[in-house]
């Protein structure tokens, strides 16, 4: 079976974000990012996809990681969400880059993308995210003088 392309994938979660009643099943916790799996088999014509709905209190971030390989997209449905990704100009060392994103705003990336998510609004914020293939290890960065420099891999299953 083919990978989904960023455009269906971009549509999947499109499709999720008009469908899903998220204000009914979302939580929040102002100790850790709260997370709850999605079901995203009716959306994704067979494809291996995997969708989650994340709650985000003022202050919760992600850190800097990857997707193991695994293409994604995420769309804000509440609130304001911050991104911040590794861009490397050339010749020159990486450096990050800043974008807020907005409720109704999402965005989509390829199996390669490293980024961190931050609320750093005053109000709780929700997202919805997908992923293809589905996540089987996440790579997380920690950020030094010359780049990003792996900290630690978690695993499906173990780890979230």
């Amino acid at each position: 079976m083919r990978p989904l392309s960023g455009l269906r994938l971009g549509a999947v979660l499109q499709r999720l974000v008009a469908t899903v009643d998220w204000q009914a099943r979302v939580r929040y916790d102002v100790d850790d990012r709260w997370y709850g799996r999605l079901d995203a088999g009716e959306f994704a014509g067979g494809v291996q996809v995997e969708a989650w709905l994340l709650s985000w209190w003022p202050g919760q971030r992600t850190g800097l990681h990857d997707h193991g390989g695994s293409s994604g997209a995420f769309a804000v449905v509440r609130g304001c969400l911050r991104e911040d990704t590794v861009h490397t100009p050339a010749g020159e060392l990486p450096r990050l880059r800043s974008r807020s994103l907005r409720a109704s705003e999402r965005r989509v990336f390829g199996p390669r993308h490293l980024h961190e998510v931050v609320n750093d609004g005053v109000e709780p914020a929700v997202s919805i995210h997908v992923y293809a293939p589905r996540l089987t290890t996440m790579t997380r960065y920690r950020w030094t003088d010359f780049g990003p420099e792996v900290a630690t891999v978690e695993k499906a299953g173990a780890d979230w």
